[in-house]
């Protein structure tokens, strides 16, 4: 299943979420973490706007809510850290469920 969903980065904080994904990228971008055992492809898209800057993120899993499910619930110490990143250039909370994932409403590949 495919997945993209995009998060707001707050007011000066694109140059932490751009160390956030070279962070990220360490190791081949593997995360040792029991939250995302099932995703076989992630990518994220910096996209600059008159409205703010946007994390837009791209992932490939059997089941992307249950990756958010378990991402809510991890406990493990690279989970948390995630979690903190994510809420300190964001303003998200993963520690609580995002709900429905975006609806695909077209695609297409040669």
């Amino acid at each position: 299943m495919e997945c993209a969903f995009f998060v707001p980065i707050l007011e000066g904080k694109t140059e932490a979420a751009r160390a956030f994904a070279a962070k990220m990228m360490e190791n081949g971008g593997e995360r040792f973490s029991q939250a995302n055992t099932t995703v076989t492809k992630e990518s994220w898209f910096l996209q600059q706007t008159p409205m703010g800057d946007f994390l837009i993120v791209y992932s490939q899993s059997p089941d992307a809510g249950q990756v958010m499910k378990n991402l809510a619930e991890a406990q493990d110490p690279i989970d948390v850290w995630f979690k903190e990143q994510v809420l300190d250039i964001s303003g998200i909370d993963c520690n609580t469920p995002m709900g429905d994932l975006p609806e695909q409403i077209a695609a297409w590949e040669r």
